[in-house]
């Protein structure tokens, strides 16, 4: 019984903070500037190309060459900070707001061990979340296991958000897909930059919420085995937006004025665009990051979910819509809701990783 009422106390403060922050309508809602006009028609195009056919990506991707400084150092440890340009398609460069056009990493790693004998996780972000503090403190622990911590900045976030943005509410839905197409793309050249430039013996991607499904996507792409860890994930961005409660902090009526293709009856009139009609079309385009359609990783064993019991943000058939499409991974179930198991089940995320990397053999053989 008294699992039973955590489980309803986890549930009710996801709900409790969703209403404080969705339904109060306190602030500027997601998508208040409509749906981007021909960038959304672009970036619709490009993302459609992700998954048909992982092959088809060019690999290697671009090189890039991270410009560093060193924040603190101890006799164990190094953080440091780097820039550089972002790697998306110059097709979308331009959509992309100047200040997300530079992206920012920190880097976090054991001093006195070879990397050929070390592991590396970038750490994606999840929605709301603009700084590096949060994940560094996730991968902080892991040190002592030998496991280096990249994190990444998202376009849109922190230092690269845009000055008309109010804090995570994006603009228009052509920036969720900007983002998102970004963020792939600029983690897959730092786990390219991390096997080939830096010389990790293991590496993987992992990320909370937005960034758990980002992270799926991206270990989906890679073309050889690597550690995939989606965190309190849905399998696609029209859970949250469509059915979950980030529908309740949606411009649903600026999506209907912005609404591009006209409606037409049977006899040839125009009609007005009908709210489901709005929602229909969003669903329709978010469908785009259905992680289910994009190839099965090459180590699905090295794929490991971690989802609450009772997340009023991610249902359960989401998680294991996913694990099915995945077959060989594993999904792991922490007790709590969307928003606690973010702050008390750190533990939980910190031995995924630890496992899903345990699984993967070292490159180039080496011996410990």
């Amino acid at each position: 019984m008294v699992s039973v009422n955590l489980g309803i106390l986890h549930y009710v403060l996801d709900h409790i903070y969703g209403t404080i922050l969705h339904r109060a309508k306190l602030g500027t809602p997601f998508f208040s500037k409509g749906w981007g006009g021909t960038q959304l028609q672009l970036l619709e195009q490009m993302v459609r190309q992700l998954f048909p056919d992982a092959s088809s990506l060019a690999w290697p991707p671009a090189v890039i060459r991270p410009a560093w400084k060193t924040v603190w150092e101890t006799n164990n440890a190094r953080l440091k900070e780097g820039v550089f340009g972002t790697t998306l398609d110059q097709r979308l460069v331009h959509a992309l707001p100047i200040e997300s056009r530079m992206a920012r990493i920190a880097f976090l790693s054991p001093k006195n061990v070879p990397p050929q004998k070390m592991a590396c996780v970038v750490h994606l972000a999840g929605t709301g979340d603009h700084t590096f503090e949060r994940r560094l403190r996730l991968g902080a622990p892991l040190l002592k296991e030998n496991v280096a911590t990249m994190v990444l900045e998202s376009p849109f976030y922190g230092n690269r958000r845009p000055k008309l943005q109010k804090g995570s509410r994006l603009l228009c839905v052509s920036d969720l897909l900007l983002l998102g197409k970004a963020t792939i793309d600029e983690s897959r050249c730092l786990l390219h930059w991390l096997e080939s430039q830096a010389g990790f013996g293991k590496t993987g991607v992992c990320g909370l919420s937005m960034g758990g499904v980002h992270a799926a996507m991206v270990g989906a792409l890679h073309p050889t085995p690597i550690a995939t860890l989606p965190f309190l994930a849905p399998h696609s961005a029209v859970v949250p937006f469509c059915e979950g409660v980030y529908q309740h902090a949606t411009a649903w009526d600026a999506l209907k004025n912005d609404a591009a293709d006209p409606v037409f009856d049977p006899s040839g009139q125009q009609q007005e665009v009908t709210i489901d009609q709005v929602r229909e079309k969003l669903r329709s385009v978010l469908s785009l990051t259905d992680v289910t359609k994009f190839p099965v990783p090459k180590c699905p064993q090295s794929a490991i979910f971690v989802a609450a019991t009772d997340d009023a943000y991610i249902p359960k058939h989401s998680v294991m819509e996913l694990q099915k499409a995945w077959p060989g991974s594993e999904v792991r179930w922490v007790t709590g809701g969307h928003v606690s198991s973010f702050f008390l089940h750190g533990d939980a995320f910190r031995k995924a990783i630890v496992d899903a990397l345990d699984r993967l053999p070292w490159r180039n053989s080496v011996s410990m």
